[in-house]
């Protein structure tokens, strides 16, 4: 593989701590007060699932999410900064990974009809999928440093 610049593996560590930027930002401009306090990005996907076109969608929103909002909401934002922190320091990388392109794709899922959102989760899941199969941790992981994953 030629490439410039940087060699094959150090432009796949790129990406993948681009995406744990990526994560990192959507925690940090989180109303981490409404969302723990008010519960409003519960309450906000809550009305999302509920007016949803897939049935399974509210069933199961209303089955796993909606009985602990205050948990669940914990988990979602708290999620987001794991997975940054993971990406961008190369830590459990794969676990990350994995962890990601599945919340991507219940985001995906969840606001199938907002057409703002949809790039940012499928671009999210897509560079998932890469750095995974592409094994991103190869190259600026403290799992390549302490030989994880190898």
């Amino acid at each position: 593989m030629q490439t410039v610049w940087l060699t094959g593996a150090e432009w796949l560590a790129v990406l993948r701590i681009g995406l744990g930027l990526w994560w990192l930002e959507s925690w940090r401009h989180k109303d981490r007060k409404g969302w723990f306090e008010r519960g409003t990005g519960i309450a906000w996907a809550a009305d999302v699932a509920g007016k949803h076109k897939w049935p399974p969608v509210k069933k199961g929103f209303e089955a796993i999410v909606a009985p602990r909002p205050k948990l669940m909401a914990y988990v979602v934002v708290y999620a987001e900064l794991a997975l940054g922190l993971g990406l961008v320091t190369g830590f459990l990388t794969p676990v990350a990974l994995i962890g990601g392109l599945l919340l991507n794709l219940l985001y995906l899922v969840l606001m199938i009809h907002d057409w703002a959102e949809q790039g940012q989760n499928a671009m999210m899941a897509l560079i998932s999928l890469v750095a995974l199969f592409a094994m991103s941790w190869q190259t600026w992981s403290l799992d390549h440093a302490i030989g994880l994953f190898r």
